[in-house]
């Protein structure tokens, strides 16, 4: 499959490394670096997918005008939309053109995470009474002054990743999430918060005021515990099952670990690419992770 890159900024870099020679040019109006400064520049006979990865501002018309095309899109995360006919439009559209549409959630690849959906599917713990994800990092002097603070901060940045995060891992895509805290520290937009499933049964939190990268995931069950550290991409991570002992006491462990190159960009677009071979768009996803972001938005 060739790829046009569209947005040659951090992400887009990276994408393109990945690439390789499966891409036939880079599209950005503000990098001397790229290829194109508009995807018109591009012949659309040139590829067969694009990626997007540019400020939320301008995805949705790319998008569209790529779907129209009958173009395939991988588009970096968040895929916010204004309104649920927004999302439907652009979903009948990619139908009518034969073109799928995925929202790259990449940290669903990491291989612990992995492990743990496994462990959550096979019932290893047996029914989740409580549990917490946490995401953090200290990037809040970054987008100072950047296009990122004018839109919802670590909600759409962090948070995204971590809903798509708790409707994958529980099967709960379109759930009910209440909002418990927004708060604005140092900047004009969202730089912590906390949500949580309407039953209260899972606390997600996000911060850019971690000054230490964290993410965590806690969960407890009626058979034991399952504990996850670190992410790939800042070095090892660590998974631990914990194993109930009745009717109490040291809970047995079983402790797995990985450390090494982060796969979850490849995996990532192998997912994509088979995405497009069943014809789905990931609308479902993307509106539920829209609709809690605005609903969250509309609460400060």
């Amino acid at each position: 499959m060739r790829y046009l890159l569209v947005g040659l900024g951090n992400i887009g870099v990276k994408r393109r490394a990945l690439l390789g020679g499966r891409c036939v040019g880079a599209v950005d109006p503000f990098n001397a670096a790229a290829d194109f400064r508009d995807i018109r520049d591009c012949a659309p006979d040139r590829y067969d997918a694009a990626i997007l990865a540019v400020p939320n501002q301008v995805k949705l018309e790319l998008l569209r005008r790529l779907l129209t095309l009958g173009k395939h899109v991988l588009v970096e995360k968040p895929l916010l939309f204004p309104d649920r006919e927004t999302a439907h439009d652009l979903n009948r559209l990619a139908h009518q053109h034969h073109a799928v549409w995925y929202t790259s959630y990449n940290h669903r690849f990491e291989p612990l995470i992995e492990l743990l959906k496994q462990e959550l599917d096979k019932g290893t713990v047996g029914r989740i009474y409580h549990g917490r994800l946490y995401y953090g990092n200290g990037t809040v002097g970054n987008i100072l002054g950047s296009w990122r603070e004018e839109g919802q901060g670590v909600l759409e940045d962090l948070g995204s990743h971590l809903l798509d995060l708790v409707g994958w891992l529980f099967n709960c895509v379109g759930t009910d999430v209440a909002t418990w805290s927004l708060e604005r520290h140092e900047a004009k937009t969202i730089d912590h918060a906390i949500l949580a499933t309407a039953d209260r049964r899972v606390v997600i939190e996000m911060s850019f005021l971690s000054w230490k990268n964290r993410f965590e995931i806690d969960l407890y069950g009626e058979h034991g515990s399952l504990h996850l550290r670190g992410l790939c991409k800042w070095g090892p991570s660590e998974l631990l099952v914990h194993q109930r002992v009745l009717p109490s006491g040291v809970p047995r462990e079983h402790r797995e670990s990985r450390t090494g190159q982060d796969v979850t960009w490849q995996r990532d677009l192998e997912y994509f690419e088979h995405m497009t071979t069943v014809g789905e768009t990931s609308m479902k996803n993307d509106w539920w992770i829209s609709s809690v972001v605005q609903h969250a938005a509309v609460s400060t």
